[in-house]
Protein backbone atom coordinates (compact mmCIF):
# COMPACT_ATOMS: atom_id res chain seq x y z
CA UNK A 1 0.00 0.00 0.00
CA UNK A 2 1.76 2.96 -0.79
CA UNK A 3 1.48 6.39 0.90
CA UNK A 4 2.40 9.64 -0.74
CA UNK A 5 2.77 12.79 1.50
CA UNK A 6 2.79 16.13 -0.71
CA UNK A 7 3.99 19.63 1.62
CA UNK A 8 2.66 22.58 0.14
CA UNK A 9 2.07 25.97 1.36
CA UNK A 10 -1.61 26.88 2.26
CA UNK A 11 -3.74 28.07 -0.29
CA UNK A 12 -4.87 25.64 -2.95
CA UNK A 13 -8.61 25.37 -3.43
CA UNK A 14 -10.27 22.16 -2.64
CA UNK A 15 -10.97 21.43 -6.64
CA UNK A 16 -6.86 21.87 -6.37
CA UNK A 17 -6.35 19.51 -4.08
CA UNK A 18 -8.79 17.04 -5.57
CA UNK A 19 -7.49 17.43 -8.59
CA UNK A 20 -3.78 17.03 -7.18
CA UNK A 21 -5.01 13.74 -4.97
CA UNK A 22 -6.30 12.42 -8.46
CA UNK A 23 -3.15 12.49 -10.40
CA UNK A 24 -0.52 11.78 -7.45
CA UNK A 25 -2.96 8.51 -7.26
CA UNK A 26 -2.83 7.47 -11.26
CA UNK A 27 0.73 8.20 -11.70
CA UNK A 28 1.97 6.29 -8.38
CA UNK A 29 -0.49 3.41 -9.77
CA UNK A 30 0.43 3.57 -12.85
CA UNK A 31 4.19 3.72 -12.23
CA UNK A 32 3.82 1.11 -9.01
CA UNK A 33 1.14 -1.44 -10.65
CA UNK A 34 -0.54 -0.73 -7.20
CA UNK A 35 -4.48 -0.11 -7.19
CA UNK A 36 -5.55 3.35 -7.01
CA UNK A 37 -7.86 1.57 -4.01
CA UNK A 38 -5.15 0.72 -2.30
CA UNK A 39 -2.94 4.07 -2.43
CA UNK A 40 -3.09 6.65 0.37
CA UNK A 41 -2.46 10.58 -0.55
CA UNK A 42 -1.48 12.89 2.58
CA UNK A 43 -1.52 16.38 1.73
CA UNK A 44 0.59 18.28 4.59
CA UNK A 45 -0.26 22.04 3.91
CA UNK A 46 1.83 24.37 5.35
CA UNK A 47 1.38 28.72 6.60
CA UNK A 48 4.20 30.84 5.01
CA UNK A 49 4.82 31.58 9.15
CA UNK A 50 5.84 28.34 9.79
CA UNK A 51 8.10 27.78 6.53
CA UNK A 52 11.37 29.63 6.21
CA UNK A 53 13.92 30.16 2.31
CA UNK A 54 17.38 31.64 2.91
CA UNK A 55 17.25 32.17 6.64
CA UNK A 56 14.17 34.01 6.61
CA UNK A 57 10.52 32.94 7.23
CA UNK A 58 7.90 33.71 3.91
CA UNK A 59 5.84 36.17 6.09
CA UNK A 60 8.38 38.36 6.76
Amino acid sequence: MPYVTVKMLAGRTDEQKKALIEKVTDVVSETTGAPAEKIVVFIDEMTKDNYGLAGKRLID
